[in-house]
Parts: C-alpha cells; structure tokens; sequence
C-alpha cells in the first residue's frame, strides 16, 4: 500500500472527529494517548477526556491532584 493511498482513506474513512486530533497541546495529546491504552476511543472521547481537561486543564494541575482523586475520575 502506499502512503498516497494510505492518506486519500484516512481522508474517507478516517476519525477526525476525535478532539485530541484538533490540538497541538502536548499535555493534551499525552493525556488522549494514555487513556487510549486501556479505554475505546470513543468512550475517551465522549467521557474522560472532556473531563480530566476541565477538571485538570494543565499538567501540573494533574500532578497536584491526589492520587486518589485521579484514580477515582479515571473510574468514572
């Protein structure tokens, strides 16, 4: 396959919905990233990453947290 073909269906097929794609923010990207290891994209999409962003909008705001308090978010 080549990248052309690769590019030409991401462009058709591919999620570009997803709000981590929208941003260059690093936090914002590694934040996505390790919640797409263990949940579907669609559920970090619609729940957690929207949440952790509003409640934690800055990395050191997430280290400040507890970790408890992280964990509990992460639960749902």
């Amino acid at each position: 396959m080549s990248i052309k073909t690769l590019l030409t269906w991401f462009e058709t097929h591919g999620r570009h919905e997803l709000p981590w794609r929208k941003t260059s923010d690093v936090y914002h990207i590694f934040l996505s990233e390790v919640m797409l290891q263990q949940t579907q994209a669609s559920r970090v999409a619609e729940h957690y990453y929207p949440h952790f962003l509003q409640k934690y909008p800055t990395l050191q705001d997430l280290a400040n947290a507890s970790l408890d308090e992280v964990l509990g978010d992460w639960s749902g």
